[in-house]
């Protein structure tokens, strides 16, 4: 199993949507870096587990968990000339964008993204890299755990 983290702008589709989902589960479509592309389909297994990250907002941070529910397969928008994610230059018979489904396994306290950058042991994950503006990223099992102990407790400002 993989660890992950997958931004979504709250704006546009957040975890309380998720919560209110058929199955809760999504499809995470809109995805236009190669790179994060590739990660959905060629890394990506079913039972992948995944930071549900809240980006360009007034609090960014984690705000729950979700597992890999689908495989990677055509992301539809490409094809929808309405949808802000339409690609002239993809076709059906060779589609450029790709999208998993997704499955909420739980929400948890917003960890917010000013707590992340606090810990020295989460120095070297790439969400936290200056200029690292993928939407999805992977995770080291050893921040995934650390990660998980924090979203367990009480906010830092709490104590």
């Amino acid at each position: 199993m993989r660890y992950w983290l997958m931004k979504s702008e709250p704006s546009e589709y957040s975890i309380d949507d998720l919560m209110r989902a058929a199955k809760k589960t999504t499809p995470w479509i809109g995805v236009r870096n190669y790179q994060a592309r590739n990660f959905m389909r060629d890394d990506m297994q079913l039972g992948d587990q995944a930071f549900f990250y809240h980006s360009s907002c007034e609090e960014p941070g984690i705000a729950g968990i979700v597992e890999v529910a689908r495989l990677a397969y055509p992301d539809a928008t490409q094809f929808d000339y309405k949808s802000k994610y339409f690609d002239s230059k993809s076709t059906r018979a060779k589609p450029r964008w790709v999208n998993v489904d997704v499955r909420l396994s739980k929400k948890t306290r917003l960890v917010p993204l000013t707590e992340l950058r606090s810990c020295p042991e989460l120095a070297e994950m790439l969400v936290l890299q200056r200029g690292n503006r993928l939407s999805i990223t992977p995770v080291a099992p050893a921040e995934w755990e650390f990660i998980m102990g924090l979203a367990q407790r009480a906010p830092r400002d709490a104590d």
